[in-house]
């Protein structure tokens, strides 16, 4: 039983290679069937004009000598030079009598004699040989016939044979052609693809950081291989972020969980009988625990913010949107002086959802009077500013280092751990502030000055009035 491999087992060079193989090699067979047509119709149409010349002639011959069917005979020795290899030429009168006949390896047999009253061409076979037949009828003052005219086209037919066979031969050897440059080109044309996989298996065996070699050109395969690399600079960014946030929050879940197993241990060996040791222990135990649920619910809230993307139908009225969320805040920080400014605001609508743009403000406010720990004046003023709704929050606290600040927006990140720790931060703010932003297709910026102070500026695209 025959059995076919099934094209989908086929690798993409073969699939080309045969495509591309098929495509040359019908371009070529056809080219050549109709160049050897071509070529073989014009000898024809060769021999037929010069068939057509040589009768012409032989007209005007006897017409001007105006000859009688007595005097046919006596142009014999014009007719025999006038006669070309492998053909005929006979003359009759009107009864189809031969009245003169000559003929150069042409046997008479061939072709029966035919009296005709219009000149005629006809192509006729003699078993393997190609005739081409001319009647005319041949009219002087005294006579009244026929002159045929056969030629053999074996020559013709020959070099159309040649022809053909070269034109096989061609067609063959362009066939092979076709087949070579269908593998060089789908070789070329899969090297990328080719270059690709192989990554992907070193990437695989070896990790993210393998990239594929971009050529110096402007094709889509090109396109391709950089939009690749592209991407694994994205996942292995993605990666290393996540690898460093799961060590960050082992390391600040870590914590917590190793002060409240060290005062129950402590408790359990002699501290339970010291009633001033007990209400520690559980005084640190109770800190470290609440510290712990902050940092599992700002996780959730971050998870939250980096799910993409909110689609929300109703625009909110800024200014009172943003003066709630103000009145909220402010009350947790009665010892600090905020200069409040939202009359640019009025009129401006966002689409944003109140509680997100509470939940920002409350990070940004939180962290300006936690770092203002001499002068704590907090600023918030807001505007338009072309498209969008810039918000400012503004303080003069201990600001933050140059080199610190293309980092504040990673997870876990403090500036002084030590400082940040004591104040009770876990270094996931102004990480959620950011992605809350970015949810709405806004932007947020800092710009800080070590001991000068802090402006957090929030950019959210307005909503068309």
């Amino acid at each position: 039983m025959r059995t076919y491999l099934p094209r989908s087992h086929w690798s993409i060079r073969w699939k080309l290679t045969i495509w591309i193989s098929l495509l040359l090699g019908t371009l070529f067979i056809v080219y050549n069937i109709v160049q050897y047509f071509v070529i073989n119709e014009w000898l024809i149409e060769q021999e037929q004009q010069n068939m057509e010349k040589s009768m012409i002639e032989m007209e005007s011959y006897f017409q001007e000598k105006e000859v009688s069917s007595a005097q046919i005979a006596d142009n014999r020795s014009f007719m025999t030079k006038f006669n070309q290899e492998n053909q005929m030429i006979r003359i009759l009168d009107q009864e189809g009598t031969v009245l003169l006949e000559v003929s150069n390896r042409l046997p008479e047999q061939w072709v029966e004699p035919q009296t005709v009253q219009k000149r005629i061409l006809i192509n006729a076979w003699h078993y393997e040989d190609h005739l081409l037949i001319m009647r005319s009828p041949l009219i002087t003052t005294n006579f009244s016939g026929t002159i045929e005219m056969v030629t053999n086209l074996e020559n013709t037919d020959k070099l159309s044979d040649i022809l053909l066979l070269v034109m096989f031969g061609g067609g063959i050897a362009a066939v092979g052609l076709s087949i070579l440059g269908a593998i060089v080109l789908s070789h070329q044309f899969v090297k990328p693809i080719t270059t690709m996989n192989a990554t992907m298996i070193k990437i695989q065996q070896k990790g993210l950081h393998e990239r594929v070699d971009v050529p110096d050109q402007h094709d889509e395969l090109t396109n391709l291989a950089r939009m690749f690399n592209r991407l694994m600079d994205e996942l292995e960014l993605s990666f290393q972020q996540q690898k460093q946030f799961v060590e960050d929050a082992s390391h600040e879940l870590r914590t917590p969980v190793a002060i409240i197993e060290g005062h129950i241990s402590l408790l359990n060996r002699w501290g339970k009988h010291d009633p001033d040791i007990l209400n520690e222990s559980l005084d640190v135990s109770a800190q470290e625990l609440k510290r712990l649920k902050t940092i599992v619910n700002e996780l959730l809230l971050l998870s939250q913010a980096e799910s993409g993307h909110i689609a929300v139908e109703a625009a909110v009225d800024l200014r009172q949107t943003v003066q709630h969320a103000l009145t909220n805040v402010v009350q947790l920080y009665p010892d600090t002086a905020f200069d409040i400014d939202l009359e640019y605001l009025s009129g401006i609508e966002v689409k944003m959802l109140p509680q997100h743009l509470e939940q920002i403000l409350r990070i940004l406010v939180d962290n300006a009077v936690k770092y203002s720990p001499i002068t704590k004046e907090i600023r918030v003023h807001g505007m338009r500013r072309d498209n969008d709704v810039c918000i400012q929050i503004a303080d003069k606290g201990m600001g933050i280092p140059a080199e610190d600040l293309p980092y504040v927006f990673d997870r876990f990140y403090r500036v002084d751990k030590a400082r940040s720790r004591e104040q009770g931060g876990t270094g996931l703010g102004l990480a959620i502030a950011e992605r809350l932003v970015k949810r709405y297709n806004g932007q947020i910026f800092i710009d800080s000055h070590v001991n000068e102070g802090t402006t957090v500026t929030v950019l959210l695209p307005a909503s068309a009035s």
